[in-house]
C-alpha cells in the first residue's frame, strides 16, 4: 500500500511508485482531499475531476519517471521542482510526454507529506 512520505524530497519518488503501479488509489493517496491538479496552464481540478485527470494518464500504461531537481520547505509547505518523462508503448501506439512540474505539498497531522498542487506544466505558457 502506498503510504505518503514523511520527507517532502520523497514525495516525487513515492507518486513515480504508484502511478508505475497503475493504481488510481495509490496515486489519491498522495493528494490532499481538496487537491488541486493543473491540466494545463490556466486550468485546474479538484475532487473527482483531479482523479479522473490522473487516471487518464494512468490509462496510458506506459511508466513515469521523476527527477527532482529543487525542495524549498517552509514549514508544513514545500515547493518540489522536477522533471518527468512518461516514456513506452501505450495501449495506442509510442508515447512520449515530458515535462517540468512545479508542486506545492503540505505536511499533514501524520507527519506526512502529500500533494495539494500538482502542475505538471510548472512554468509553461
Amino acid at each position: 500500500m502506498t503510504t505518503a512520505p514523511t520527507d517532502p524530497a520523497r514525495l516525487p519518488l513515492v507518486f513515480a511508485e504508484a502511478f508505475n503501479s497503475g493504481d488510481p488509489a495509490a496515486v489519491d493517496r498522495l493528494f490532499e482531499p481538496d487537491a488541486v491538479f493543473v491540466t494545463r496552464p490556466g486550468e485546474a481540478v479538484t475532487g473527482d475531476d483531479r482523479r479522473l485527470a490522473n487516471a487518464e494518464f494512468l490509462r496510458l500504461g506506459v511508466p513515469i519517471r521523476l527527477t527532482l531537481r529543487h525542495s524549498y520547505v517552509s514549514g508544513d509547505l514545500a515547493l518540489l521542482i522536477g522533471d518527468y518523462l512518461i516514456e513506452g508503448d501505450g495501449p495506442h501506439g509510442p508515447v512520449r510526454i515530458t515535462g517540468s512540474a512545479t508542486d506545492v505539498a503540505r505536511r499533514g497531522a501524520d507527519g506526512r507529506w502529500r500533494y495539494v498542487i500538482d502542475n505538471p506544466s510548472g512554468t509553461d505558457r
